[in-house]
């Protein structure tokens, strides 16, 4: 066997060249593509060293050199991106190219010494293996570590940002909001006084007014708009419960829309078949129903809008019906998102809308612990039905908050 350890040692550089070289044209070792062949070498030497002082009877053992070696192989290839896969292939190729190198000295040797051999280049190898698995799992779940513990940091900055954000956005739109109030405030007043004048040359001038007042409450509602989707997404909107009937939210709402409906002779049509008692934030159903409303007048030139109210057991529904455009397919999915506006027939934006009010329904519905559905189809008209629970079910120190008598009982 002695003769095997000495021939592995002559042999063992042409070993790592051709070990190097089938590594390396490998096309299941493809991490080998951007390294030189000093780098795919590395460790063999090391390997082939152990296992000539293991076959040899008269040398002192190297193993231990093998073990430092291969951990140190594994890190390695951890930081050159081999997956293990590859690793075990690349370990596979060298038992394949040891005993190649060695098949004409093996065949000239004993049975009893072939079988040993081969029991120990596999011992060397795999304990090769072993070693260079455990330092390469290491050194990726450290990888794994760092990566949460990054993720981590830029999720915190991410919330930072996005809180400063939403607090830049608040305090924005409350300073643009004083002067675009004065702007509209002033523009009433000069339109008013325009009027009553009944100056000759006043017609232009009445214009002009009048398209600054409509462009300032369009922008003072996108304003109002961005500040409520804002305090959905930082969690600042609160409920202030009490139990309302519904059929007294429907009217008050209605006697906004209703002049906007008739300025387009749309037919309301209300369908309440009885009083409903819930336990909701009027304000917050009131917004939800005022959105809808609009958005179907908005997108219905001509024909009905239909308000429905039914009760189900521990739930009530209320559907808005429109005879309008319709909303495409593709738009049906992206509805509820903030900033999507239908595209009409023309291919253009309708006037009056931000984009925001639907996001504000959903939003507010999910807020209600509600759930919103569509129905709609191109030139036939949408239907948008919310259902919400008789009852929201919030804490019962939530609860009192919004409803205690004047000593103060729940």
């Amino acid at each position: 066997m002695t003769d095997i350890s000495q021939r592995l040692t002559e042999k063992a550089d042409a070993i790592v060249e051709q070990w190097v070289k089938a590594v390396s044209q490998d096309r299941r070792i493809q991490s080998t593509d951007h390294l030189s062949p000093t780098a795919v070498r590395d460790h063999i030497p090391v390997v082939l060293k152990a296992l000539s002082t293991v076959l040899s009877r008269t040398e002192e053992s190297s193993v231990e050199a093998l073990a430092k070696a291969s951990l140190e192989h594994g890190v390695l290839r951890a930081e050159q991106g081999f997956d293990p896969t590859e690793i075990a292939r690349e370990y596979h190729l060298l038992r394949s190219t040891i005993v190649s190198a060695l098949q004409e000295d093996l065949l000239n040797d004993s049975i009893t010494n072939v079988i040993r051999a081969f029991l120990l280049i596999d011992a060397v190898v795999d304990e090769a293996i072993a070693q260079c698995f455990k330092s390469y799992v290491r050194e990726r779940l450290q990888e794994l570590e760092q990566l949460q513990t990054q993720l981590t940091l830029t999720n915190q900055e991410l919330t930072r940002l996005v809180s400063v954000s939403q607090d830049n956005l608040s305090y924005l739109a409350h300073e643009l909001k004083t002067p675009l109030n004065s702007i509209i405030g002033y523009s009433e007043l000069v339109l008013r006084q325009q009027k009553k004048s009944q100056v000759k040359d006043s017609v232009p001038t009445l214009d002009h007014i009048e398209r600054v007042l409509r462009n300032g409450r369009q922008l003072l509602h996108l304003i109002n708009n961005a500040l409520e989707l804002s305090r959905y997404e930082s969690g600042q909107m609160q409920l202030n419960l009490t139990w309302v009937n519904v059929r007294s939210v429907i009217d008050s709402v209605l006697e906004v829309i209703q002049p906007l409906a008739d300025a387009q002779n749309l037919q309301l049509i209300l369908d309440v078949p009885a009083p409903i008692q819930v336990l909701t934030d009027a304000m917050r159903l009131q917004q939800i129903l005022s959105n809808l409303l609009s958005n179907a007048v908005r997108y219905t030139p001509r024909g009905t809008i239909t308000i429905t109210c039914q009760p189900h057991d521990q739930h009530w529904s209320i559907a808005v019906s429109d005879t309008g455009v319709g909303i495409p397919p593709q738009d049906q999915t992206r509805i509820f998102e903030p900033y999507v506006r239908v595209v009409s027939a023309d291919h253009s934006h309708l006037p009056g809308s931000t984009g925001l009010g639907l996001a504000i329904v959903a939003r507010l519905v999910k807020l209600l612990q509600g759930e919103i559905s569509l129905t709609s189809e191109v030139g036939i008209g949408s239907t948008f039905v919310v259902s919400l629970p008789i009852a929201i079910n919030v804490p019962e120190k939530a609860l009192c908050n919004g409803m205690r008598d004047e000593e103060g009982h729940c």
